[in-house]
């Protein structure tokens, strides 16, 4: 099974609370932590991969180290696929590189692109980045993306699937905070979305 989520930002504790750019309804940096690995574990199994889309973890004049990072993406199953975001060292990906290891026969534990990626899923094909594309008319092509956070681009193909995306309203059962997104649910925000933009025009 695939699945998406972006814009983690761990250790950084400027996000906490209620604000309108990335709320996150926590007191400490370690209960959101723990509440996104719960997540995972409770969602994601080895044979899984998750997409996720940029800005890893940040904390602004101290970022943390490498070692620290690491020990909480050990803990999140599956396999990770990351897409470089604004926030994120190549300094990191060669750290992870060195630590990388098999989930499963033959599938590193994690797995690097600079700009984006693209698959298939039910007819559709999935270009993941870190920054929202501008892809003008597009036929059964989705850009799912994060850096954005609590904001959505006006564009039913631009589907935000950041841990903070404001485009959760749109699925009939919202997943806890956290939980990577999955196929079905990125196409239920997209009709969703589809449908709101549709009856909100001028």
């Amino acid at each position: 099974m695939q699945y998406f989520t972006a814009d983690t930002h761990f250790f950084h504790t400027q996000l906490l609370g209620q604000n309108d750019f990335a709320p996150r309804p926590f007191k400490t940096i370690e209960q959101f932590h723990q509440a996104v690995i719960q997540a995972w574990q409770q969602r994601i199994a080895a044979k899984d991969t998750v997409f996720h889309l940029g800005d890893i973890a940040m904390h602004p004049g101290d970022y943390p180290s490498e070692p620290e990072i690491l020990n909480i993406l050990e803990q999140l199953p599956g396999q990770i696929v990351f897409i470089k975001g604004n926030h994120d060292s190549r300094a990191l990906f060669k750290f992870l590189a060195k630590h990388n290891f098999e989930v499963t026969p033959g599938r590193p534990k994690y797995e690097f692109h600079d700009v984006g990626k693209l698959i298939k899923a039910d007819h559709f094909q999935f270009f993941m980045t870190h920054y929202p594309l501008m892809m003008g008319i597009t036929k059964q092509t989705l850009n799912l993306h994060g850096h954005i956070h609590h904001y959505s681009v006006p564009i039913a193909e631009n589907i935000n699937v950041g841990v903070d995306t404001p485009e959760v309203q749109f699925l009939k059962q919202v997943p806890p905070f956290g939980t990577p997104f999955s196929v079905a649910e990125v196409f239920e925000m997209y009709h969703g979305k589809q449908a709101w933009l549709a009856q909100h025009k001028n």
